[in-house]
């Protein structure tokens, strides 16, 4: 099975994901979305993998979100096209592997896919 994370290496719970999966022997594919966006079809394939909602995808922290004139109560079609657009505001790090997907924080959560 392929298991892919997507990665911010200047994020320290990322990189802890990803130290996390290589102790396990697991080497994942690792998607730099920030230099490599996902597209929106990618962004609702891992939103149907992880069985949430896309806010639960969305760094509602970020400035971005704000300036894009998102809220809590955005449409999930909205928060999409913004991740698409804005790859920043994607929550980091998420892990997919089988057909599952998981958000590392903290990094052990993404264990439960294994």
């Amino acid at each position: 099975m392929t298991t892919t994370i997507w990665h911010n290496p200047r994020c320290s719970t990322s990189r802890a994901t990803l130290a996390l999966l290589e102790s396990m022997g697991i080497r994942p594919k690792v998607r730099l979305y920030l230099q490599d966006p996902l597209t929106e079809a990618e962004l609702r394939a891992a939103l149907n993998a992880l069985g949430q909602p896309a806010l639960a995808l969305v760094r509602q922290k970020e400035p971005t979100f704000r300036e894009a004139g998102l809220t809590k109560a955005s449409p999930d079609d909205d928060l999409i096209a913004a991740m698409a657009a804005q790859p920043i505001l994607i929550e980091r790090p998420l892990v997919l592997h089988d057909g599952r997907a998981a958000l590392g924080r903290p990094p052990e959560a993404v264990l439960a896919i294994f």
